[in-house]
């Protein structure tokens, strides 16, 4: 049987999710965007609202499932990486709309669940 690499899953997964946001209407700004210490899957853009979107696939739930698997360790180092994506482009964290949603995934493509403005503990 053909296994996917994890990189492979991982990729499949978010181009899954940036159809998924394209069809509600978002358009993509700019895919896998990495910095020290944290990585932004997807940025796009609602409107005038720039979101950034963590996606997650888990084939089971059997620990709490994909959205559990977004600890507040990974939001710090997904908030971390927004900031230094919006300085890199000029853009300012106080005059810029902007929030974080999560694409997530449990099983297979056709289980997506789209979590906007997701929470930031801490």
């Amino acid at each position: 049987m053909f296994r996917l690499s994890k990189k492979q899953t991982g990729d499949h997964y978010e181009t899954q999710a940036c159809r998924f946001l394209e069809r509600q209407g978002l358009k993509t700004v700019e895919k896998n965007a990495r910095f020290k210490g944290g990585e932004l899957d997807l940025i796009m853009r609602e409107q005038s609202c720039l979101v950034f979107v963590e996606v997650k696939y888990r084939n089971q739930t059997t620990y709490g499932g994909a959205a559990a698997s977004i600890s507040p360790r990974k939001q710090q180092r997904m908030l971390k990486a927004a900031y230094l994506w919006l300085a890199k482009n000029g853009l300012s964290a106080t005059h810029t709309e902007f929030r974080f949603d999560a694409v997530t995934f449990e099983g297979d493509v056709n289980s997506v669940n789209w979590m906007k403005n997701i929470v930031f503990e801490g």
